[in-house]
């Protein structure tokens, strides 16, 4: 069954070869911050932390609200100690909700039912450590997506129980800057999600026909694009739209990745084979190519001439083969259909992608995982 699949991933991706280019481009300056806070889940029905820092900093938000109370004075598992993250995203307005993640840090067995008391979450500076700014405050109930119910010999349990999503609210903005100023110009470089000289290029000349002379591939990866003096900073986001909008054919690398543990293989529509005969076990499996002479079906037709034509023939057996040389190369689609129809196991072409590397007849590179 999964070979079955296989092929029709392949087929897939020689079909959907046009992709638009804000599908295969990030446009650098735009992305989220992460966000991270450490609160106290309160309310939890005996499933909560049974340990001292949980109670120690229930202890702590009381003081703060004048009451001293000292963390052996707490017991039961009614609160459980969090750690909430998020992320800031690159165009969060204040005031705006984010969706954070609550999980525990103790031996809390579920956070269900519980609410997270208000949590500050700040962001991060270049070396990974916190930078002191508060951007958001959660706060709420938690949804863990999923339930408990236990009994006196044996209890259910659906999710993950030690974890949920909560809200947040954005009480300061980090709004992303993707225009760079260079000598009096701007300019906005978008960078390729799979890297790849071909795909680069395309996209340069696919903007350079809307806008000429305004494109320029840097590297294999990024595209800078000078904005035209006529576009106004109000017309910024509707000239990304213009240069992203444009469909253009993403060139795919040959490649073969083969996963041995689950038996999956993923073949590029590139992929080449090189003249071969190929003997796995007792599957043996020819590649030949031979000419046909295509024929008009009525003699001395008007019109009509006598073709030469070049036909494959892929032949699988389960005797002993042998060696024929192939003057060209076949295509894995071709090869991969004949073992469909034999029912070829993932194991048995594991083994072939294997061998054909090893002979130089494989042309791409194989990956394995």
């Amino acid at each position: 069954m999964k070979l079955r699949i296989i092929y029709i991933i392949l087929l897939a991706t020689q079909i959907a070869q046009c992709q638009r280019i804000k599908d295969i481009v990030d446009i650098q300056g735009i992305r989220g911050n992460p966000l991270t806070g450490i609160g106290l889940v309160v309310g939890l029905a005996g499933t909560g932390d049974t340990t001292l820092p949980a109670q120690q900093m229930l202890a702590n938000i009381l003081k703060d609200a004048g009451e001293v109370f000292s963390p052996t004075d707490f017991s039961g598992g009614n609160v459980a100690l969090v750690a909430v993250t998020g992320e800031l995203g690159p165009f969060a307005r204040a005031g705006s909700e984010l969706t954070v993640t609550v999980s525990s840090m103790g031996d809390a067995k579920s956070l269900q039912g519980g609410r997270l008391l208000p949590t500050l979450l700040k962001g991060l500076d270049g070396g990974g450590l916190l930078d002191g700014d508060v951007y958001a405050i959660a706060q709420g109930g938690v949804s863990i997506a999923g339930w408990t119910a236990a009994g006196n010999k044996a209890s259910i349990t659906k999710n993950h129980q030690a974890a949920g999503l909560a809200t947040a609210i954005v009480e300061r903005e980090e709004i992303a800057s993707f225009v760079e100023y260079i000598a009096d110009q701007r300019f906005i470089k978008l960078n390729l999600r799979n890297i790849d000289f071909s795909t680069a290029e395309a996209i340069s000349q696919t903007i350079n026909q809307i806008y000429p002379n305004s494109a320029t591939a840097i590297d294999a990866g990024t595209i800078s694009v000078r904005v035209p003096d006529v576009i106004t900073q109000r017309g910024i986001a509707g000239f990304i739209d213009t240069i992203t909008r444009p469909q253009i054919n993403v060139d795919m690398p040959a490649i073969v990745v083969v996963n041995e543990r689950t038996g999956t293989i993923v073949v590029g529509e590139n992929v080449c084979i090189s003249s071969v005969a190929i003997s796995q076990g007792s599957l043996t499996i020819k590649i030949r190519e031979r000419d046909e002479v295509s024929q008009p079906t009525t003699p001395f037709t008007e019109g009509a001439t006598t073709e030469v034509t070049q036909a494959t023939d892929i032949v699988v057996s389960e005797q002993e083969g042998y060696l024929i040389p192939v003057p060209r190369m076949v295509t894995v689609a071709e090869l991969a259909n004949t073992l469909n129809a034999i029912g070829a196991t993932p194991t048995d072409l594991i083994a072939i992608f294997h061998a054909l590397k090893k002979s130089g007849a494989l042309q791409a590179k194989l990956e394995i995982m």
